[in-house]
């Protein structure tokens, strides 16, 4: 009896051995996926977006981690027939980001422009000269570690939002005066929302494309789309990130921060969205304090809507925009 129970012992204690070597392993996966996320590199092919993976490829992502390189511009505002000049906004510390600035004659408003994550300012000039047709001057941004900003890095729209405050600073001082509408687009929508619900940001009004409700949830959905069970390895991605950037992950929710936005909003999702889906951004906007407006886009996953749906795009944000240059008047 006393060996039986020995033995009982002994592989209790294997197999609790066995366990924490697995989590330790979990540990050190998830740790370094999520410094790959959020810091980029400097060389080599980025990894494919999870849904262009092949079986294979995504077991070596996994076991691997992600390569995203620094992010960096192709063509410029002259490239969509628009005029610019080169601006260098300071953020925080010695943080410098690399702008475009595109006038428009009499234009009494100016859109400020974000990016997505591991993306820059290029990205978004479909959606720029549209602004610009709708007799808005623009200005776009590159985020901290993108196009020609400073640092390698990124926290998924945390941070982002005090270069959003920056960036609103920056014109304010430049053309005060003018309406200040800010569009962002996914994790530029998530710094936003920030910027303007817990930094204290006062734009006119925003305009929010395929905005994320929590950090936990559009890092859940990346794993689903890889075919692959989240739990527990989302909730420590968000878990090492955030301690690697200095932040709580589990707090970096734009769901909370709207509730402290009152400046009118527009906010725009495609029900085709796979990394967002369309009830997390329907909460999102319930959440919004002031007055509001939801467009929905047919078969649009994560992607440019004006590309896909230029029209749709064009009316409702052309209607936004009028109404809200009224209510000024």
């Amino acid at each position: 009896m006393a060996k039986n129970g020995m033995r009982v012992l002994w592989w209790v204690g294997v197999g609790l051995l066995l366990l924490m070597m697995a989590f330790a392993g979990l540990n050190i996966l998830a740790y370094r996926h999520a410094y790959a996320i959020l810091h980029y590199g400097t060389a080599g092919e980025r990894t494919h977006k999870p849904g262009a993976l092949s079986p294979w490829q995504k077991a070596w992502v996994l076991i691997r981690s992600v390569n995203i390189p620094r992010p960096h511009g192709h063509g410029n505002p002259s490239t969509v027939g628009m005029p610019f000049r080169e601006a260098i906004i300071p953020s925080t510390g010695s943080i410098q980001l690399g702008a475009w600035f595109c006038p428009k004659k009499s234009a009494a408003t100016v859109v400020i422009q974000f990016h997505g994550y591991a993306s820059e300012k290029s990205a978004a000039l479909a959606e720029a000269r549209q602004f610009y047709d709708l007799g808005c001057a623009v200005l776009l941004v590159d985020f901290r570690g993108s196009g020609k900003s400073s640092e390698t890095c990124t926290t998924i729209g945390y941070d982002e939002a005090e270069d959003v405050a920056a960036a609103v600073a920056y014109v304010r001082e430049q053309w005060p005066g003018t309406r200040v509408v800010l569009f962002g687009q996914s994790m530029g929508a998530a710094a936003v929302l920030r910027a303007v619900g817990q930094l204290g940001v006062k734009p006119d009004a925003i305009i929010l494309e395929a905005v994320f409700d929590t950090m936990l949830n559009t890092i859940r959905h990346r794993f689903e789309i890889m075919g692959v069970p989240s739990f527990p390895a989302a909730e420590l991605l968000v878990f090492w990130g955030g301690r690697q950037m200095g932040f709580d992950g589990f707090a970096h929710n734009p769901v909370d921060y709207a509730a402290n936005v009152t400046c009118p909003a527009l906010l725009l999702h495609g029900n085709g969205d796979a990394r967002v889906h369309l009830e997390e951004a329907q909460q999102v906007f319930d959440q919004l304090a002031g007055p509001k407006k939801f467009v929905e886009f047919d078969n649009v996953g994560h992607e440019s809507y004006v590309k896909r749906h230029k029209e749709q795009w064009c009316a409702a944000v052309g209607a936004f925009l009028s109404a809200e240059g009224r209510e000024q008047r």
